[in-house]
């Protein structure tokens, strides 16, 4: 009983202090999972068999939409799934991510060079993996690839092909720290998990070695060359587990925390948020437009084609946040320091709601085609019988769920400008800049509200 009430204090309640619960120590068989590599490995080869059957009825399988469930497989349940992640297990699913499979089985082979990446890759990658994701989701929305598995499935092995082509030319998950669509927009959204992967700093300041990202007895180092002692955020760590049998001081751990606590220690400093997040919003209001009955009178006053339309929408939301997160910060007084450097205290204020935004896309489509799977597959499989078990999830249900997600997307916000304005920035805020900045949050979530299809 004492461990679960640690628990809910530590999910409950802020405390940037003392405020996270060692899991490993409290289950015991959670750090024997982590040890025992084998069930990774098993993980990942189950993993990378389903992609591959995804890819193949994709490419081979019924191009009809109602006789194909690699659609509702993919866009449904996997993408669901990888959304829901975010909020549990940070970047994990990286862990398991079936992308780099190729690329891992030709590393280990040595049909690789193994060179460590270059400087220009290390610089610009933010910027060719965030352009990636938004462009994914800009085809996704225009070509209607939720009902065409052949597009779905070349999507896929696109990522896979660029995955394998890093692996090929670079050692290590070279593409999944710097290059991967997905990778940077799980890896912002990871900020708010309620777990995270750290290391010791008392037992890591005396270490001489730091296996963890040099390797060891012909054991490889961090595949994302971070190394324990170096995840100070969820942003890269990708929570494989990895560095534990690296580590010769028993450092890094499994922590559950509150999951706000990132957003407010960092007070948005981190520059992956700050491209991601106007974008993720400009893009969701966007396609929240495209299905909505609002998309046809702006398309017939606008006198655009559908995907130049939607492409306006996009790049006018996008502009909107932007300015919108410039202005909160400005409206906090206090956004650069001498020591901690320049910052954008309204980015961790919006973040709750843009996230759990994405989470209501995603759920919005899995629930509406979740009661066409089975007819689905009968038509594929050609069982008849199977064409009886449809059955529909009310609208209203799907509707009240994307209201409370928002709605608790808009709390998430408010407990963090609140707790910058009491306790961060203590005295530095007008009480009028403060309802300002409640207001533009505000305005973000009646949009959501508002254009909800």
């Amino acid at each position: 009983m004492k461990k679960w009430k640690q628990i809910f204090r530590v999910l409950l309640f802020l405390d940037l202090e003392d405020g996270r619960l060692n899991l490993f120590e409290a289950f015991p068989a959670l750090k024997r999972f982590f040890y025992r590599r084998k069930y990774f490995a098993w993980i990942r080869t189950f993993g990378d068999l389903a992609f591959l059957g995804l890819i193949l009825l994709g490419l081979f399988g019924p191009q009809d939409p109602h006789r194909n469930i690699m659609l509702f497989l993919a866009w449904g349940v996997w993408w669901t799934s990888v959304v829901l992640s975010w909020f549990f297990l940070g970047r994990m699913w990286c862990a398991f991510c079936p992308f780099p499979g190729l690329g891992r089985l030709l590393q280990a082979l040595n049909w690789s060079r193994l060179k460590s990446p270059p400087k220009w890759l290390t610089c610009k990658g933010l910027h060719l993996a965030t352009a990636g994701f938004f462009f994914i989701i800009w085809a996704e929305t225009v070509t209607d690839m939720k009902n065409s598995p052949l597009l779905t499935a070349l999507l896929l092995l696109s990522i896979v092909a660029g995955a394998t082509i890093m692996g090929v030319l670079y050692r290590g998950y070279t593409w999944c720290r710097y290059l991967c669509p997905l990778g940077k927009i799980i890896g912002s959204a990871a900020t708010l998990a309620i777990t995270e992967f750290r290391s010791d700093y008392e037992k890591c300041k005396d270490c001489k070695t730091f296996s963890c990202r040099r390797g060891r007895d012909h054991l490889r180092p961090c595949p994302v060359f971070l190394g324990a002692y170096h995840a100070k955020n969820n942003l890269v760590c990708l929570v494989c587990g990895h560095c534990l049998i690296l580590c010769e001081k028993d450092s890094p751990a499994l922590y559950l925390r509150h999951p706000l606590r990132e957003q407010i220690i960092n007070k948005g400093r981190y520059i992956t948020c700050s491209y991601v997040i106007p974008l993720l919003m400009g893009s969701q209001i966007a396609r929240f437009v495209y299905e909505s009955l609002y998309f046809t009178p702006i398309q017939n006053l606008l006198g655009f084609g559908k995907a130049l339309t939607f492409t306006f929408l996009f790049a006018v939301g996008t502009l909107f946040f932007i300015e919108l997160i410039k202005g909160g910060s400005i409206l906090f007084t206090f956004y650069e320091d001498e020591l901690f450097g320049r910052f954008s205290p309204m980015v961790p204020v919006v973040m709750p709601l843009a996230f759990t935004g994405e989470l209501v896309y995603r759920l919005q489509y899995f629930l509406e085609e979740l009661g066409n799977f089975l007819p689905t597959l009968g038509r594929q499989l050609h069982l008849s019988f199977l064409l009886n078990y449809h059955f529909t999830v009310p609208p209203w249900a799907i509707k009240g769920l994307s209201y409370f997600l928002i709605l608790l997307g808009v709390a998430g916000g408010v407990y963090v400008a609140r707790y910058f304005y009491k306790r961060e920035f203590e005295g530095l805020v007008p009480f009028k800049n403060y309802l300002l900045i409640n207001l533009l949050l505000f305005l973000s979530a009646g949009l959501y509200l508002l254009f909800q299809p």
